[in-house]
């Protein structure tokens, strides 16, 4: 999970502080010379204890992820059910990306900070991009794999222009521009979009013919058909595991989330919700070679040329990338920004130390993850979990990444985790993500009408490009029709003509 421009946040603010460590005399150790321990005030005992803290509060997503991609290319199709290829791949790559990412981190930008898979920017590939890919197809007809490979180079444009815009400058400039009411409210609206996702996931919302959606209906727990029972019974059990880790989070038991996942998990094999897979094996050798077959390296840009009218085609593809750079952008920055300065690593000046090679990892993260296979990686805000026990350098995040590498034993698990036991993860990170509502000025219509319209938009449309468009593109209507628009930045007025185009297209 990704928050954007969080203020200091009282769940940080007593955070453990890092112990002042007495420089060393004579040759200074490895980890010291790489990490400058004493110099942050820190030692290797705190920085291990944080790494391990921030792996347990992040594990969780790479867990939700598969699931999420699988059903996405399976939806954008009309498939009967997910591939399960494609979530063994996606588990690998998932696992992989946030190993580099963590080590770029590490030895890049020594931060105490984790990549991993993002949850909101996962949804947004697996529920706006892949459907968007469904439609331009039409009527001729893809494969899932197809959809999923042509949404990873996507990620891999995005990661590449990030990349870009990071080295040169560019990318700080362009969030710069981007109006405060809409930065915040971006997290509010992805809250919201995920949320809805676990909702439907989990089986407590369902479709409606007259009210487009409405609550499952609990009295069918006794019902004679099987599947409604079933239905019914794995809403009772999200709605248990949301609660669960709720409380465990309220209790600040670490590891939360990843404990409702498990507990929820027990409980569907327990009452016969969930039952093992079709050709279920423990064989680790399947799990790697689905992801050569499916992830590695697998982008597909020639379907795009044979999607029809090639230039609606690239003006749908262009408007997905620059969504998708600028809420990756938000997400990295604002978590970067947010909990560091909430931690005090800022300098006098009140600028994060470290921020712009944090920035060029978070980059390249996405990138390579793109190459792995993995919807995008970013800076994940459960970092602060590790940075609240006292980590302040890279050696937290080197620690992390050791962890992730054990992950990739539990591989043949992954099928076993039901939707009921990831939806109310999503449910809960969306009512985390929902707190930046608070950091909205309503004071001004000029301002509120976007930020409403961006946290509105989002989860009403499934979609968090149309979120940002309808934003943006308010927002400077609003400017001009006030005759404000000297407040109008370069770069909303930019990508807002660029979405209007997208729309007309």
């Amino acid at each position: 999970m990704t928050l954007l421009f969080v203020s200091a946040p009282t769940t940080y603010k007593n955070a453990t502080p890092a112990p002042t460590t007495p420089p060393a005399s004579g040759p200074r150790p490895t980890l010291e010379r790489l990490f400058r321990l004493s110099e942050h005030r820190t030692s290797v005992r705190v920085e291990v204890m944080a790494g391990l803290t921030t792996f347990f509060a992040s594990v969780f997503t790479v867990l939700a992820i598969p699931g999420m991609m699988a059903g996405g290319a399976a939806a954008a199709v009309g498939a009967a059910a997910p591939n399960p290829g494609i979530a063994n791949a996606v588990f690998i790559a998932a696992v992989l990306a946030s190993i580099l990412g963590s080590l770029l981190m590490a030895f890049l930008a020594n931060l105490p900070f984790v990549q991993a898979p993002g949850m909101g920017l996962g949804s947004y590939l697996a529920f706006t991009v892949m459907p968007a890919i469904g439609l331009l197809a039409a009527p001729a007809t893809l494969t899932d794999v197809q959809v999923f490979q042509m949404a990873l180079a996507l990620v891999l444009l995005s990661g590449s222009l990030f990349v870009v815009l990071s080295a040169t400058g560019v990318r700080q400039k362009i969030i710069d521009g981007i109006p405060r009411n809409i930065k915040v409210s971006l997290g509010a609206g992805i809250g919201l979009f995920i949320t809805l996702l676990g909702l439907r996931q989990s089986g407590i919302v369902v479709a409606s013919g007259g009210t487009l959606v409405t609550l499952v209906n609990f009295s069918g727990w006794n019902h004679a058909d099987p599947a409604v029972r079933s239905q019914v019974l794995g809403a009772v059990l999200a709605l248990a595991g949301f609660l669960l880790m709720t409380v465990l989070h309220a209790r600040k038991i670490k590891g939360a989330v990843l404990i409702g996942i498990f507990a929820t998990t027990l409980l569907a094999f327990a009452t016969g919700q969930t039952a093992l897979p079709e050709n279920f094996t423990f064989n680790l050798g399947e799990q790697f070679a689905d992801f050569g077959r499916y992830s590695l390296l697998g982008l597909d840009f020639g379907s795009f040329l044979g999607l029809g009218n090639l230039g609606h085609v690239l003006a749908v593809v262009l408007a997905m990338v620059l969504a998708h750079t600028l809420v990756n952008a938000l997400d990295s920055l604002g978590t970067i920004f947010g909990v560091a300065s909430a931690a005090g690593m800022v300098d006098a000046k009140g600028d994060v130390v470290g921020l712009e090679r944090g920035l060029l990892a978070d980059a390249v993260g996405t990138a390579g993850g793109a190459l792995l296979g993995s919807s995008s990686t970013a800076t994940v805000v459960s970092s602060a979990s590790g940075i609240n026990e006292g980590g302040r350098t890279g050696l937290t995040s080197l620690v992390t990444a050791g962890m992730f590498v054990l992950v990739l034993a539990a591989a043949p698990f992954v099928p076993l985790i039901p939707l009921v036991a990831t939806g109310p993860a999503l449910i809960f990170v969306g009512c985390l993500m929902m707190a930046q509502v608070k950091q909205v000025d309503f004071s001004d219509v000029t301002e509120a009408v976007p930020a409403f319209l961006a946290i509105a938009v989002m989860p009403l449309t499934f979609s968090i490009a149309n979120g940002v468009a309808f934003a943006l593109v308010s927002y400077v209507v609003l400017k001009v029709a006030t005759g404000r628009r000297r407040e109008i930045t370069w770069p909303a007025a930019t990508i807002g003509a660029l979405f209007v185009l997208q729309f007309l297209a």
